[in-house]
């Protein structure tokens, strides 16, 4: 029996389609992506943990790759673990509350994660085109609230979004084609206008996307043109590579998001799980790695961790 709950909605639970109906698919899909989630927890795990015990992580850079991790870390957790079970399970269901809960986290921490990554930017430019005034302009103070203001923005996006979707009334269709609860699956089954919700996802991803998106080119602009004047090819490369793992980062993150919204507004929902899919679980996995597995600082702070435990280990 239908109950009417607080919004006005009809719907008490939602199925999630999932990635696949195929048979064939389901097991070996489940393996992989639990593998994924297991790298993702690790890699992320093991640089919050390095950056926060190492003393000479303890810079602004790493200040932000902290935050970065625990942002990728919370935001895998909010629908992996639900999208294993539906590889496994006949009907995978989740409640009302649920699904508005995932989809306000899942947002929360995708645009946290815009403006986390904008900060890292800002921190690059005044890196190489203010050198001198790198550790005044880089406090701790401004560090702090360059991190509140990301997660800030990530909350107030995250309950634009939410709140507009209460409103709306979910009758008998409650079949979500996708593996989560997203902004446009969940428009898709509104037996009611979503005019409103519409004109809120244009406003706030339009903000979410322009402002960290020029921020960021425009910090590359400043920093593009002070590495062309460095001299010294040594010190061209070193700064090069400085930002080379930022840049890539930020390709992966901004692509895949674009892509993904662009195969969902060409009424392709198919195409968007799918593309999705690098998104959501390839971002947060392939983040830790790239800051790790070419970083010298990550690699010396990492070898001095297995050293001291391995002492601990010998003398205990």
């Amino acid at each position: 029996m239908n109950i009417l709950i607080g919004n006005n909605s009809l719907v008490t639970e939602f199925v999630l389609a999932g990635l696949t109906d195929h048979p064939g698919l389901q097991l070996p899909l489940f393996y992989l992506f639990l593998g994924i989630y297991i790298v993702t927890m690790v890699g992320n795990i093991g640089l919050i943990t390095l950056t926060g015990f190492s003393s000479h992580l303890h810079t602004p850079m790493y200040y932000f790759l902290f935050n970065l991790s625990f942002i990728d870390l919370c935001y895998s957790s909010v629908f992996t673990p639900k999208m294993l079970m539906n590889f496994v399970s006949i009907k995978n269901v989740i409640s009302y509350v649920g699904c508005m809960t995932q989809l306000f986290f899942f947002l929360f921490f995708v645009i946290s994660e815009c403006y986390m990554l904008t900060s890292m930017a800002y921190d690059r430019y005044v890196a190489i085109c203010n050198p001198l005034l790198y550790k005044v302009t880089m406090s701790h103070q401004v560090c702090s609230v360059l991190s509140f203001a990301s997660y800030m923005m990530g909350f107030a996006g995250a309950t634009a979004h939410t709140g507009c979707m209460l409103r709306l009334t979910f009758c008998n269709a409650s079949v979500i084609n996708h593996y989560l609860c997203d902004i446009l699956p969940l428009l898709q089954l509104s037996c009611t206008s979503t005019y409103v919700n519409e004109v809120v996802v244009l406003i706030v991803v339009g903000i979410n996307v322009t402002v960290p998106s020029f921020t960021i080119l425009i910090s590359y602009v400043f920093i593009l043109n002070s590495i062309l004047h460095i001299k010294s090819t040594q010190g061209r490369s070193k700064a090069f590579s400085t930002c080379s793992f930022h840049i890539v980062a930020i390709s992966l993150f901004f692509g895949s998001g674009t892509f993904m919204y662009l195969a969902y507004s060409s009424g392709s929902m198919e195409q968007g799980k799918v593309s999705s899919v690098f998104y959501t679980n390839v971002v947060p996995t392939v983040n830790p790695l790239i800051y790790s597995l070419r970083n010298k600082d990550v690699k010396v702070a990492l070898k001095k961790a297995m050293m001291k435990a391995h002492s601990r280990i010998t003398f205990s």
